[in-house]
């Protein structure tokens, strides 16, 4: 009988334990401030903690009544931490195109994720169910490019799309690829992910949150 794989400790757990509540209280910040001002927090990195001014890709999920209301972010690291947080919330509230721009009466019942996410590592193609087998459900994000086409699910896909044949499927249609198509020069990419949400932290996070981005 073969032993669960053991997972080596994810370094993003300790970044969210130290300094979740920075980042979530960013985020909505910068989601309340452009309601008003219909652009980003402004953000210095120099004010922060050394940890958040290094450069890392996030994302930021927004849900209202348990339904998705936006997700952006950036599959590869390459600006600093908070800049990076503060403009992905932004644009996941009001420029995700899937949705209309966030309205300030949705402020009040809005849930807000921040998702860390680990350097991608490259996974073999050669066929589309040996990609499937080189996942680990439930642990991996997976990023799929193929030129201009590309698609990427966070890890949190997994409790829709257990099965790792339909995760690749359906990531596939989000790139712009057909059912049967499986181009030679296609890469694919896996990445870990740590997440917290203002949810998560209680009505406190987002009291301070208002008072941050007024």
């Amino acid at each position: 009988m073969s032993l669960p794989e053991q997972l080596p400790p994810d370094p993003d757990a300790a970044l969210i334990a130290d300094h979740g509540r920075t980042l979530v209280t960013l985020a909505s910040a910068s989601i309340d401030h452009g309601v008003e001002q219909a652009r980003a927090l402004a953000v210095d990195p120099a004010e922060f903690a050394a940890a958040l001014r290094e450069d890392h890709a996030t994302f930021v999920t927004l849900t209202r009544a348990g339904e998705l209301r936006g997700c952006t972010g950036s599959p590869r690291a390459w600006r600093p931490l908070v800049l990076d947080v503060a403009e992905n919330a932004f644009a996941t509230a009001f420029e995700d195109n899937r949705f209309r721009p966030l309205e300030r009466g949705e402020l009040g019942d809005l849930d807000i994720t921040v998702t860390l996410l680990s350097p991608p590592a490259p996974l073999p193609t050669a066929s589309q169910a040996g990609l499937a087998r080189a996942l680990r459900p439930g642990v991996d994000g997976l990023i799929l490019e193929d030129d201009a086409r590309h698609g990427l699910f966070l890890p949190v896909v997994w409790k829709t799309l257990p099965e790792a044949e339909d995760f690749v499927a359906r990531l596939k249609a989000k790139a712009g690829l057909s059912g049967d198509e499986w181009p030679a020069t296609l890469k694919a990419h896996r990445f870990t992910a740590c997440s917290i949400s203002l949810s998560e932290l209680g009505p406190e996070a987002a009291t301070t949150a208002r008072n941050t981005g007024s």
